[in-house]
């Protein structure tokens, strides 16, 4: 049986996919965890999130999904906004720093990429090890940007529908509240409907490439043209 058929990943990289996505969304959780306490709010800390354990954060199916499908999910953070002196304001900055915390472990990778590629220290590998090692490194990039752009769509339960009710006026929230659960429907139709997601998620996962030309442009001129394996 073709395995690779069924799955989102090639077979034989699944370990380097299941290990970038424990480090990617035990950052993203944690993120939303540390600034939540930071901002006044204690839930995080009471419920033990505000750490880097990864089996805090982790949630088995979501991550049976990602590397099924493509598309998954961590132990999403519970935070009281109340508790904020400035609910809205900071209740943006709790959702935004999740994804963004994925761009900056991406574009800190691309870094380690280039700095490994270019010094020759492959080189000094086993053919086995230095594939490894570059396996991993991609995968951290590249999934750590996606997971940035795919977090902050505004759809439910993504961080940029909270984003989105934040900065709506309070009763254009309310009335976004009210169809919240046809919105999660149809984004789950978006997701696993193929067709349906190539026209509308494709577009936005196709920023990943942009995002990552854009990173490279600025890493080229300090460290050289990253060298192939």
């Amino acid at each position: 049986m073709d395995w690779n058929s069924f799955l989102a990943y090639p077979v034989e990289e699944l370990p380097f996919v299941f290990l970038v996505l424990l480090l990617a969304f035990t950052v993203h959780e944690f993120a939303h965890a540390y600034v939540a306490d930071k901002f006044g709010d204690p839930t995080p800390r009471a419920m033990g999130r505000v750490t880097l354990n990864p089996r805090v954060h982790l949630d088995w199916l979501g991550m049976i999904f990602f590397l099924i499908v493509g598309i998954g999910w961590a132990r999403p953070v519970l935070v009281n906004r109340a508790r904020f002196k400035r609910p809205r304001a900071m209740g943006i900055t709790v959702s935004f720093v999740g994804p963004f915390s994925n761009l900056v472990l991406g574009f800190v990778s691309l870094i380690v990429m280039y700095a490994v590629h270019n010094s020759g220290v492959l080189q000094g590998m086993s053919s086995g090890m230095a594939l490894a090692l570059s396996t991993f490194l991609k995968y951290m990039v590249i999934q750590n940007i996606f997971l940035f752009i795919l977090n902050l769509i505004p759809f439910p339960p993504l961080d940029g529908y909270r984003i989105l009710e934040d900065l709506l006026p309070v009763r254009w929230a309310i009335r976004l509240q009210q169809v919240q659960q046809w919105l999660f429907y149809i984004v789950l139709l978006m997701f696993f409907i193929p067709p349906l997601r190539a026209v509308t998620l494709g577009p936005i996962f196709a920023l990943q490439y942009d995002i990552l030309g854009a990173f490279m442009r600025v890493l080229t001129p300090i460290f050289g043209p990253l060298q192939a394996l």
